[in-house]
């Protein structure tokens, strides 16, 4: 019952460290959508997760187009502050890919606007905009793994 976690363009190293180490306990492959706000080599990223690099099933892509081109016919979900229906609402899928935007300002407004697949993690306070990519990929993949099992 693998699941397939998506960073469009991650910017912050530790987050995506943070988010590979997720994949590999989740049994989750990592795909990662260039270009990157730092080197996959950086020390951050081998701070938060590196030293299981090795044992992830990790897939690279040139830019969003050359990673929709290869997954058109996948199941897609988007998530973004943006979305109209809660993660609670997603009908999880083995296999399915869970697409998260870049920390600064999440999923391009092509995306956002143009499918109906778009979800959001609720917030219960007017002071926060969003929570932190790991944060919120924690949420949904163990979200995911508890309806699929």
């Amino acid at each position: 019952m693998p699941l397939n976690i998506v960073l469009i363009e991650p910017e912050i190293p530790n987050n995506t460290g943070n988010i590979g180490r997720l994949a590999l306990a989740s049994g989750s492959n990592l795909h990662l959508v260039k270009p990157f706000g730092f080197e996959i080599v950086d020390s951050k990223l081998k701070r938060a997760g590196l030293d299981y690099w090795q044992h992830l099933q990790v897939t690279y892509y040139n830019n969003i187009e050359d990673f929709f081109k290869k997954n058109k016919d996948e199941k897609l979900v988007f998530l973004s502050s943006h979305g109209t229906k809660t993660h609670w609402d997603i009908p999880f899928e083995d296999n399915m890919f869970l697409i998260f935007g870049k920390e600064s300002v999440g999923l391009p407004k092509s995306i956002t606007e143009n499918n109906t697949s778009v979800y959001k993690i609720p917030l219960y306070s007017e002071y926060v905009r969003s929570l932190n990519l790991a944060n919120a990929v924690s949420i949904v993949v163990y979200e995911g793994l508890n309806k699929l099992r």
